[in-house]
């Protein structure tokens, strides 16, 4: 009885006797190439229009539609440096422009997880720019994140990489986990960064506010005078203000003290802290009567006032 020949065999067989079937499935084979072929440039060329797109969006400042195309994109392609870096990016600064709290850490946590992944990519395990950003956005999410702010930010400026907020960011940080002697250092650096006369007041507020926490008066106080001077902000000149008023009453200045308690009064209108303060210093100066009067006042301005309530012994039941 005669055997089957094997199947592949066969297959070969009616190829080598057939030459038109041969042709064809060549043919076929050929067009399926150059299909395929065509497919991906087309899809190259329609990635670089997208990716010029996305550039054009982001270098006009439209950061919603850099954050919404990249978010549609990432669907496809979701370990894509470019979109996830774009995504990032965008979302914070869509953070920093918002002004409830909640949206702002919504966009805050996408720019974090958009970059962190970014960070996963061959091209980004050496990428300054997303660890300066990331960095920034850690600080952005609040004072539990601060310990990565300065990893992020210190990395990206151990590659070399320079921007004028890093060091304020820096300082910043640092004193958000008590590390006054390097927030001092940081914001120091910045003040010296500075291209022109004008200084953020905020900063030197900053500064001297770690310099109270390294107990060095004398130092909070150069700072305290400059930004009382230079701020055209209120709060910020009564914020400076209170603490100078303190590091004065520390010194055993008591008049100097009440001289900036009474000048935020003065300027201002009432402020509970101010009168609180008051009464602190004449509590200290063995006044008991104008001590409590102060602290009084102090709950006429603010019923909520924690300190001068619980000094006067009003509890809420």
């Amino acid at each position: 009885m005669l055997k089957k020949k094997p199947r592949q065999w066969l297959d070969v067989h009616v190829y080598r006797k057939n030459p038109v079937l041969t042709a064809l499935t060549v043919f076929i084979a050929f067009v399926l190439v150059l299909s395929l072929a065509f497919l991906g440039i087309r899809n190259k060329n329609e990635w670089g229009r997208d990716r010029r797109e996305l550039l054009r969006y982001w270098e006009e400042g439209t950061y919603g539609d850099v954050y919404d195309l990249s978010g549609q994109w990432l669907a496809k392609k979701p370990l894509d440096f470019f979109l996830l870096s774009l995504r990032g990016f965008s979302s914070y600064q869509l953070a920093v422009a918002q002004i409830n709290v909640s949206d702002t850490l919504r966009y805050i946590d996408t720019c974090i997880v958009s970059l962190r992944k970014a960070l996963l990519t061959r091209e980004g395990e050496r990428d300054a720019n997303l660890r300066y950003v990331l960095g920034k956005a850690y600080y952005h999410k609040g004072p539990s994140y601060a310990d990565l702010a300065i990893r992020y930010l210190e990395e990206a400026r151990g590659s070399g990489f320079s921007a004028p907020d890093t060091a304020e960011y820096l300082g910043l940080a640092y004193a958000e986990l008590s590390d006054y002697r390097n927030s001092v250092a940081s914001l120091s650096e910045s003040l010296n960064s500075e291209d022109g006369s004008y200084v953020s007041d905020l900063r030197l507020l900053a500064i001297a506010r770690s310099y109270i926490g390294l107990d060095e008066g004398n130092s909070a106080r150069a700072y305290l005078v400059r930004c009382i001077g230079n701020s055209r902000d209120a709060n910020v000149v009564i914020q400076a203000r209170l603490l100078l008023g303190k590091v004065l009453a520390a010194a055993g200045e008591a008049e100097g003290a009440e001289e900036q308690f009474r000048a935020i009064i003065e300027e201002n209108g009432e402020n509970a802290d101010a009168h609180f303060e008051l009464g602190e210093l004449y509590a200290a100066g063995g006044d008991a009567t104008r001590a409590r009067a102060e602290w009084r006042r102090a709950l006429r301005v603010d019923p909520g006032h924690g300190e001068a309530r619980t000094k006067l012994g009003v509890y809420t039941p």
